[in-house]
C-alpha cells in the first residue's frame, strides 16, 4: 500500500488552530504515514508533536517556517532531526523580538482607521509566544471589523495594504546559512508565491543553491499541475530535493487539508529518502 507524507503544516504554536497534538492526530487519521511540524519562527510545539507521534505511529520530522528578506515574500523551511533542532533556538528568539516590533505598529495603525484593538486583545487569542498577523487578523474578524481572516489579510494586513509593515528578517543567504549551520536542511517553500517565470525562477535557484539551500518545495496545495510539472523539473536541472506540503493551518485555512490539501495533493512517502534521517 502507497504512504504519503505532509512536510508543512501549522499548529497554534504559530497561527494554526489545532494544538501539535491535534495535527499529528489528523495526520493520523487522514492516512498519513510522516509529517513535519513547520510552525512560524517557533519549536514550540515539537515536543508535544513528538510526543503524540510516537503514541500514534506517525513518524515526525521537526521542522520550522522562517521569513527571508527579497523583493517579495519568500519563505524557507527548515527540517531538523530529533537530536538537532535545537541547535536553531537562538536564531528563533532573534525572530520573534523583530515580529513583537512589529505587532504594535500593526495595531497602532489599525486604531488609526478607526478599529478599537490593543495588545491585550490580540494575545487573547494567542496560545503560544509568537504572535504575528493571523491573530492580529483573528481578532479583528471576532469584533467584527472583518467577515473572514482572509478578508483581513486582502484589505489590511497583506504587503501593500494599509496596515502592512515589513519586520526585519534575515536575508536570503544569512537564513539558509544559519539552518545549515545549525545541521537543518533549508528548502524554499511555495515558489509559486515568489511569482516568477520558469526562467527567474531557475536562476534564483542557482543562488541559492551556492548559499546552501537543498531543496524545493515541488508538490503544494495551490499548485496547478503544470506549476509541479516545471518545479520538478527545476529540482532535476539544479540538483535540489523535492519536498511537499498542505501549508495545513487547520480551520484557519478552512479549504486546506491535512495531506490533500485541496484535494489535489499526495505527496510520496519515498521523498523521505533523500533526508538525512
Amino acid at each position: 500500500m502507497k504512504k504519503f507524507i505532509d512536510l508543512h503544516t501549522h499548529s497554534n504554536a504559530s497561527d494554526g488552530s489545532m494544538s501539535p497534538a491535534e495535527v499529528v492526530i489528523a495526520a493520523k487519521d487522514a492516512g498519513l504515514s510522516a509529517i513535519a511540524l513547520t510552525d512560524h519562527d517557533t519549536f514550540e510545539g515539537i515536543e508535544e508533536a513528538l510526543a503524540q507521534s510516537k503514541k500514534s505511529g506517525i513518524e515526525l520530522m521537526p521542522g520550522v517556517e522562517i521569513s527571508v528578506a527579497y523583493k517579495t515574500e519568500m519563505h524557507i523551511l527548515g527540517y531538523f532531526k530529533e537530536s538537532t533542532y535545537k541547535n536553531f533556538n537562538s536564531v528563533l528568539e532573534n525572530l520573534k523580538k523583530n515580529r513583537n516590533k512589529r505587532n504594535p505598529k500593526i495595531i497602532n495603525k489599525l486604531n488609526e482607521i478607526g478599529f478599537s484593538l490593543t495588545m491585550e486583545d490580540v494575545k487573547n487569542e494567542t496560545r503560544g509566544s509568537i504572535i504575528g498577523r493571523p491573530h492580529i487578523a483573528k481578532t479583528i474578524l471576532k469584533k467584527g471589523y472583518v467577515k473572514s481572516m482572509d478578508e483581513a489579510f486582502k484589505k489590511y494586513l497583506s504587503e501593500g495594504r494599509p496596515a502592512y509593515f515589513k519586520r526585519d528578517e534575515l536575508g536570503v543567504k544569512e537564513g539558509i546559512e544559519e539552518i545549515c549551520k545549525a545541521g537543518g536542511m533549508p528548502v524554499l517553500a511555495h515558489p509559486i508565491f515568489l511569482y516568477l517565470n520558469n526562467e527567474e525562477l531557475d536562476v534564483l535557484l542557482k543562488n541559492m543553491k551556492a548559499y546552501g539551500l537543498k531543496g524545493i518545495e515541488a508538490y503544494y496545495s495551490e499548485n496547478s499541475e503544470t506549476d509541479t510539472g516545471n518545479l520538478l523539473r527545476l529540482a532535476v536541472k539544479n540538483n535540489l530535493i523535492v519536498t511537499g506540503g498542505s501549508d495545513f493551518h487547520g480551520t484557519y485555512k478552512p479549504n486546506i487539508n491535512i495531506g490533500t490539501g485541496r484535494g489535489n495533493l499526495k505527496i510520496p512517502y519515498e521523498i523521505l529518502n533523500a533526508f538525512d534521517r
